[in-house]
This record gives C-alpha cells, sequence and structure tokens, in this order.
C-alpha cells in the first residue's frame, strides 16, 4: 500500500490552513493510501483530528521523546519568533529532525506533503526528506514582507524549494514575494486556493433599520489581523456617534490587550464573542466584514464572507486585493488608522449600496475560485505518485 506523510508546522491546533489537506484526504483514502498526519505537537481530542483518526488517518508527533513539559516551552519559543517584528529563521535542533528522519525511516512514504504557515518555516523538515531522496511538495499558506530568511539560510532553502515536486501558495503575493526573497524564480510554483467552507449561495441581507453590524473574523493576533487598528478608528467620534457595532470573533492571545485598549480607548460599540461553529449562519446577521490585516495569505475569512454575499472592507495585504475591486466588491485601504479609516469611511458612505455590493462579491467568488479546490489538490499529489486517478471521478 502506497503511503502518504502530511506535516503541518500550524501551531494552533486547527487552523485555515489545514482545510486544504484536510479535506484531500477522503481522496487519498478512497484511492487506497494510506494516510499519516503528522505535528510536532498534537492536540488529538481536536474534533478535526479525532475525525481523521475515527476515518483510519494515522496521527504521528515527531518529537514524542520529549516531555509535555518542554513541548510547551518550545511552542512558546516558536509563538514568539512569530511574533517578533525582527524575526529570524532558527532551523529546529536535535532530537526534533532527528526524531523527525526516525519517523520518515518508519513510515516509508511516496509523498511527503509540508504544509506551513509562513513561506519557510517547515523548510527544515522538507531538507530532510531531500536528504532521504523522499519525493516531497509545500504548501505556504502567507508569506510576510517583513520576514526575510536569514543570510545564512537562503542556498539551503532554496535547494529545498527547487528540489520539491510542486510548491504551492494560496495569492499570486505570496508566490512573487518568495521569489523575491530569494532572488530566483520557482518554475516549480502553482497558486492554490483553499476550500470554502460556506454552501456557497447568498445569505439573505439582514434588517438594517438601527444597527449597521460589522464582524471583524479571524484569530485574536494583532501582529497579523491587526484588529487594534479597528479599535483606534472607532474611538473617533464620529464613529461613537454612528449607529455601529462591531463584533470581533475568534480567539487567541491578545483577546485581553484588545479588551483593554477598548476600555482604554473608551470605545463601547464593540463585542467580543470568542469562537464560533457555524459561519454560515453568523453572516444572517452581520451587515459587512473589516479586515485590517497587516500580512495575509488568502484570508478564508474574506472569501467567505464574499461568498455570502457580504462587502469587504480589507487591508491591502497578501493576496486581499486579488479579489476585490474597491468600490465593487468591497473598500480597500492600507493597515493603518489613516488609510483603513478612509476605507472604513467611503463604505459607510455607500452603506445603501452594501447589499448590491454583496452581491457583486458573491459572483467574483463564484467566477474566480475553484468549487473544489482540495479535489484539484488532490489530483495534483495522484500525478506526481502516477496514479489513474480518472477512475474516481
Amino acid at each position: 500500500m502506497q503511503k502518504i506523510v502530511i506535516v503541518s508546522t500550524c501551531i494552533d491546533d486547527w487552523g485555515g490552513s489545514e482545510e486544504l489537506w484536510g479535506r484531500s484526504i477522503p481522496f487519498f483514502q478512497k484511492a487506497g493510501f494510506k494516510i499519516t498526519v503528522v505535528k510536532s505537537v498534537m492536540n488529538k481530542e481536536h474534533p478535526q483530528l479525532r475525525k481523521l483518526s475515527d476515518s483510519g488517518v494515522h496521527l504521528a508527533e515527531f518529537d514524542r521523546e520529549q516531555t509535555r513539559g518542554k513541548k510547551a516551552i518550545k511552542l512558546l519559543r516558536k509563538f514568539a519568533k512569530e511574533i517578533a517584528v525582527a524575526l529570524k529563521f532558527t532551523p529546529y535542533q536535535g532530537k526534533d529532525l532527528k526524531s523527525f528522519r526516525t519517523l520518515l525511516n518508519k513510515e516509508t512514504p511516496d509523498l511527503v506533503i509540508i504544509s506551513q504557515g509562513i513561506n519557510f518555516d517547515g523548510l527544515n523538515l522538507a531538507e530532510q526528506c531531500l536528504f532521504l531522496k523522499i519525493p516531497y511538495v509545500i504548501i505556504s499558506q502567507k508569506a510576510v514582507d517583513f520576514y526575510w530568511p536569514q543570510k545564512n539560510d537562503r542556498h539551503g532553502m532554496l535547494k529545498t524549494l527547487l528540489n520539491a515536486k510542486k510548491t504551492f501558495f494560496v495569492s499570486k503575493h505570496n508566490l512573487r514575494l518568495t521569489e523575491e526573497q530569494f532572488g530566483h524564480r520557482l518554475p516549480n510554483a502553482e497558486v492554490i486556493f483553499n476550500p470554502v467552507k460556506l454552501s456557497g449561495n447568498i445569505i439573505p441581507y439582514p434588517e438594517s433599520n438601527t444597527v449597521f453590524k460589522f464582524v471583524c473574523l479571524g484569530r485574536l493576533f494583532l501582529l497579523d489581523k491587526g484588529q487594534d487598528i479597528i479599535i483606534r478608528i472607532l474611538s473617533e467620534q464620529k464613529w461613537k456617534e454612528r449607529s455601529v457595532q462591531v463584533s470581533f470573533i475568534g480567539k487567541g492571545d491578545d483577546d485581553d490587550a484588545l479588551k483593554d485598549l477598548a476600555k482604554l480607548l473608551e470605545v463601547t460599540n464593540v463585542e467580543f464573542k470568542g469562537q464560533i461553529d457555524d459561519v454560515e449562519a453568523m453572516w444572517e446577521d452581520y451587515h459587512a466584514l473589516l479586515l485590517p490585516s497587516r500580512c495575509e495569505g488568502l484570508p478564508l475569512s474574506m472569501v467567505e464572507a464574499m461568498s455570502a454575499g457580504r462587502p469587504v472592507i480589507i487591508s491591502d495585504a497578501g493576496g486581499n486585493t486579488e479579489l476585490v475591486e474597491e468600490g465593487v466588491t468591497g473598500f480597500i485601504g492600507f493597515p493603518n488608522e489613516k488609510s483603513f479609516g478612509d476605507a472604513m469611511e467611503r463604505a459607510w458612505n455607500t452603506k445603501d449600496n452594501w447589499e448590491q455590493i454583496g452581491k457583486n462579491a458573491a459572483n467574483q467568488i463564484a467566477s474566480a475560485v475553484p468549487t473544489n479546490p482540495e479535489y484539484d489538490f488532490a489530483v495534483s499529489m495522484f500525478e506526481i505518485l502516477n496514479y489513474d486517478y480518472a477512475k474516481l471521478t
């Protein structure tokens, strides 16, 4: 039986970056492949991971010999590296790579899929596949303008990228930036979308006789998502006087920081609702999305909001503007109070047209985003493995 090992560098139990490979697994299983999913630290009780396990997927950690305390320390260190403005890439050392190589030798996979959060935080793992002569592909969910590879790492990272069977990026911006960071074209690169979890139907637009309701949906992580920008804008007197409500939906380490900022600036028209499960139902109550991200790949929250028939007010970060046209499907600013505030103001001044703008947004997503990108991804893997996938359709 052929084997595929999927390695995720996502530090969360499960994130939007997991959806592409996660939804491709049933196609691999239907074709008779044995699947192993690997993370350095894994919460096997998470519903999505438990679901995979129940379906026959083998779940593995590649540094199990470390104590839980050491794992927690490592997780905190990795998180700190990610959020530092002057980020420095440091490859996994010692037990990590040794245990990862041991795992690969034990599994003897025919293909390894490396799913990265940032565009080179898993290249050290891919390099082990190169060393062991195991075919591998790389998925990059984000690339950051201010986060470049260190001088001593660039050559090895580039070699690892170029020797991948394929490298996937979720936006043209991320692909272009990665090529610029390494000063080299990636002939094996391809842009691929993440799956949209909503039905694809436009959700009826809510009444707006009293309060216009915005939602900012995403991890409460200021360096990436920039939610603090919204609170500063809402502290302006004109926004305090308007009939608007902003809900922050998601969880993260910056929850308390945002609440304290709102209290300091006397912003009372915000609420923090935590994590939710049913995003489609959520959109029955909201008129528009706010997304002032400082860095992005191609955010699912934006794609799903547009798919639901809602206008989006977004920052020009990552691949955001590849799907949004100013004044037609949404409104665009830069991730700072002045520019994003201007975008919110333009949106507010055309609020009577939001329903139509939302319909335009849904049409854009229907025409630009594939219906089943997870199947397209699986097909790419089958082609690498020389598997005749036609009989699966």
